[in-house]
């Protein structure tokens, strides 16, 4: 009876851990990453100064790189720019609905004037399936900014468990009472986590969890990663508390949906072109434009060095499978939850989807309200007037 007693114990704890544990979904690494990803070709649709370019033209310009066992995404730094900078901006295939998205990142594109890179997801049909900024910054930043943009009816706690500076609470882009746009949006405070900072360091760890209750994102500076990170079997139960949590008054489920993974660099635009002249690099040109277009060695350091990203999924949890979607637009496999098991349905997208619209963002310089973005697809993808306040912290 005892026997059996222990062993019915041990069978239920190995069952809890299987349940509460992450196994791994999709492993980006140097010998598949590009392939794993659709090259934009498209125009900004922040009204960057930027040229993005595809695959081939990128590998041949030396642009991306996976022979060091490292991932190098770069910019144009030898070249006069007349018609904006080239660069890339790289989208998923694969689309998420939950998952542990960890990105060892060695080297990133912040700290330079002109530049506003950012690694970040979205759900088509912006914002009503949401966005996630991960890493997001313009000129030089010191320090990371999260946040969330969603359609009506989200809004997150101001007390949620976690170390950063809450900002904005409604995620609503049209929220009143916020800037047109701006979101829910918690800061970190450490230099050592965006820019020059995080990459005189080597970098770190940004870890984001993301499940029906919230989303989490933590930072983790390069010696001190946890080994569970380093082995492959991640446990953020053992992480103290995160840079920020997103929850209290939201529907992250319903919220946030079908999300592609988009690292992308552009220069100017909507953010760091709006802001330039609030900054210490007016004092290098003019516009953020003619800064850009003349000056290429000052862009040798804006690049994406990815030693992984890696995404999990909690074994036992309810929730929505990732789904690769073609970008030609063929006869596609989506699955699709239901309320016992997912199902799978097949369906057929005419043309590919339209890039989804960046946000402009507060830096650490100043306030400002950003633009009122128009869903993609809308008519020209026409903004609103912007007024900007520049207020020093």
């Amino acid at each position: 009876m005892a026997t059996a007693a222990l062993f019915v114990a041990v069978l239920a704890l190995v069952n809890y851990s299987a349940a509460g544990g992450f196994v791994l979904s999709d492993d980006y690494n140097p010998s598949n990453f590009f392939d794993k990803f659709n090259f934009y070709t498209g125009q900004d649709p922040t009204h960057g100064f930027v040229d993005y370019i595809d695959q081939s033209s990128a590998h041949d310009g030396g642009l991306i790189d996976a022979s060091s066992g490292q991932i190098y995404m770069g910019v144009d730094h030898v070249n006069m720019a007349p018609n904006g900078r080239q660069s890339v901006r790289l989208e998923s295939k694969t689309r998420y609905n939950s998952g542990l998205i960890i990105l060892d990142l060695a080297h990133m594109p912040g700290g330079i004037c002109g530049t506003w890179p950012a690694f970040w997801t979205v759900g088509d049909n912006w914002p009503n399936n949401g966005e996630i900024d991960i890493i997001e910054g313009v000129h030089d930043q010191s320090a990371n900014k999260m946040t969330l943009h969603t359609g009506p009816g989200c809004a997150i706690s101001a007390n949620g468990g976690f170390s950063g500076s809450v900002g904005t609470t409604n995620c609503d882009v049209n929220a009143a009472g916020q800037g047109a746009n701006e979101g829910c949006q918690i800061s970190d405070s450490n230099s050592n986590t965006y820019g020059s900072g995080f990459n005189s360091n080597n970098g770190g760890v940004y870890a984001t969890l993301w499940d029906s209750d919230a989303i989490s994102m933590y930072f983790f500076p390069r010696g001190a990663i946890p080994g569970d990170i380093s082995s492959g079997d991640p446990d953020p139960s053992s992480w103290g508390s995160p840079k920020a949590k997103f929850s209290g008054f939201c529907d992250i489920s319903r919220t946030f949906r079908d999300h592609r993974i988009i690292f992308d660099t552009t220069f100017c635009g909507d953010w760091a072109g709006a802001t330039w002249g609030n900054t210490a690099c007016a004092a290098r040109a003019g516009t953020c434009n003619d800064f850009v277009r003349d000056n290429p060695a000052a862009f040798q350091d804006a690049y994406w060095s990815i030693n992984s990203l890696k995404v999990y999924q909690q074994q036992g949890a309810k929730r929505d499978n990732s789904s690769s979607l073609s970008p030609t637009g063929l006869s596609t496999l989506v699955t699709a939850p239901v309320a016992t098991a997912p199902v799978s349905t097949t369906f057929s997208t005419p043309t590919p989807s339209a890039p989804a619209v960046k946000r402009s963002a507060p830096n650490d310089m100043t306030h400002m309200l950003p633009a009122k973005r128009f869903e993609p697809g809308s008519a020209g993808r026409m903004f609103e007037a912007r007024r900007i306040e520049a207020v020093a912290h």
